[in-house]
């Protein structure tokens, strides 16, 4: 029985999930000297929304945050979350990019990627794995956790040994729609370890108020590694606390080994950032309530507010909890696709129109096309023929790898930002976000650095996952 590990979230996940991942690299500095002391598993601090954040909302580059980070954190391993094909970004990339990419948050810092994909697609994570294992780096694969009579413990160790197949150095259970129950998160991870050879870490938020529950019952089932977040920045849609959780072991088999003196002068500090955010109006105080409501309809949190202001603007709230017995309905449909991001939004839309004009699929969405298509990758559950048909008309169905239709972009990309570019990562910041991108160089060849007046309006848009 060896001891548990943890990864600490508050300088990614935790702010993302709690304040749209407006936490500045400003405010990490004073702190990062004191967090590489405590002897974290690894520290996840770049990925999922940050990149998009740095470049849109605070005038930052994110390459330099991550070259700052690693001086100041060198004793610590550093963590990012990587979407597979789609990178950090919203389409998916030709894998030379996704190549050049990985390559290059490796050479500036990063330790341990973490990659996962929608729809479990395996394929759309191999060129990210490859890529990984090739500059070094510990190469995580993510398995999306979701609910339905599809998602089996059998469909997850398949999953699980897929990516044990494919090169995955360890594999994570990632739950952000705090799905997850304590006992069913004890199954999984019994039947993920007696089948695959490979470290376990488990990923879950407190939305519905069993996050450490379900890490507790982990842990005793086998469990490596677990995901936490420093208490000021805990609970509600972030994480379980990394000192509950260090206190909660300690004088067990499964002690962390962690200074809980030291976790608490760490605390301090973030307290006084949590006051400042919720002063300045950027952490709303509802983010950190439990809502058990995921648990109860088995839809993402973020999905049921989408729903309920969708119907909202069409003047029919009374129709919730039809489009509630929709949702279901229309996912089958789809192929039994994971209820993340961008999957929960495209099936939850769906399901309004469907509610709404009275006619099922009487208006499709694109993005609806999309999926049924194909275009996003394999979903669980192959799509009925004729419903497919049904949805694209006469246009070709993508039973490839939707990247294997995509040429190489690097050279093209390479031209088309050459004017603003100073330094080689700049061309993957241009990759993934444009205009956003663009006019992050316009400001910074003009040498305004300033962050101010980033936390109005701004502020309010979440960028989930």
């Amino acid at each position: 029985m060896a001891k548990v590990k943890i990864t600490e979230t508050v300088l990614r996940d935790a702010h993302q999930s709690l304040i749209a991942t407006r936490m500045t690299t400003a405010d990490m500095l004073p702190i990062l000297e004191k967090l590489d002391q405590v002897g974290y598993h690894s520290i996840e601090c770049w990925g999922g929304a940050t990149f998009d954040a740095c470049l849109r909302f605070l005038n930052e580059d994110p390459w330099e945050r991550l070259r700052t980070l690693k001086k100041h954190m060198p004793h610590t391993k550093l963590q990012m979350l990587f979407r597979g094909q789609n990178m950090l970004g919203y389409r998916h990339y030709a894998d030379d990019v996704v190549q050049y990419f990985v390559q290059k948050s490796v050479a500036n810092g990063i330790d341990v990627i973490r990659i996962f994909d929608a729809l479990n697609d395996i394929r759309n994570l191999k060129t990210a794995i490859d890529a990984a294992k090739k500059e070094g780096a510990h190469t995580q694969v993510a398995i999306s956790y979701t609910l339905g009579d599809v998602f089996t413990e059998e469909y997850y160790v398949n999953y699980a040994k897929q990516i044990e197949e494919a090169g995955a150095d360890s594999i994570c259970i990632k739950d952000m729609a705090a799905l997850l129950t304590p006992y069913a998160t004890e199954r999984l991870v019994k039947a993920l370890k007696a089948n695959v050879k490979l470290p376990i870490q488990l990923h879950t938020h407190y939305t519905s108020g069993l996050a450490s529950m379900c890490l507790l019952k982990g842990i005793e089932a086998g469990a490596d590694v677990i995901d936490t977040a420093m208490s000021p920045l805990a609970l509600g849609t972030s994480h379980a606390p990394t000192e509950s959780m260090v206190a909660a072991l300690q004088g067990t088999p499964y002690d962390t080994g962690l200074d809980l003196m030291l976790l608490t002068e760490i605390r301090s500090y973030f307290m006084e950032l949590r006051q400042k955010y919720l002063d300045s109006g950027l952490l709303d105080p509802k983010m950190l309530a439990v809502d058990a409501n995921a648990l109860i309809y088995q839809v993402p949190g973020g999905m049921l507010s989408n729903l309920l202001s969708q119907l909202k603007q069409a003047g029919k709230e009374d129709k919730l909890n039809e489009v509630l017995q929709e949702v279901p309905r229309v996912r089958k449909d789809a192929g039994y696709p994971p209820l993340v991001t961008p999957t929960s939004q495209i099936v939850g839309t769906q399901a309004v129109f469907n509610v709404i004009m009275g006619e099922r699929y009487k208006t499709v969405t694109k993005e609806f096309k999309g999926i049924v298509r194909g275009e996003y990758g394999r979903t669980p559950v192959p799509i009925d023929p004729a419903f497919r048909k049904k949805i694209i008309g006469d246009e070709k169905p993508i039973d490839c790898r939707p990247a294997d239709l995509l040429e190489p972009e690097m050279d093209k990309l390479r031209k088309e930002c050459a004017e603003w570019v100073t330094q080689d990562e700049d061309v993957l910041s241009y990759a993934q976000f444009g205009q956003v991108a663009v006019k992050f160089f316009e400001r910074r060849r003009n040498q305004q650095y300033g962050i101010d007046g980033v936390h109005g309006d701004a502020a309010k848009q979440i960028h989930p996952v």
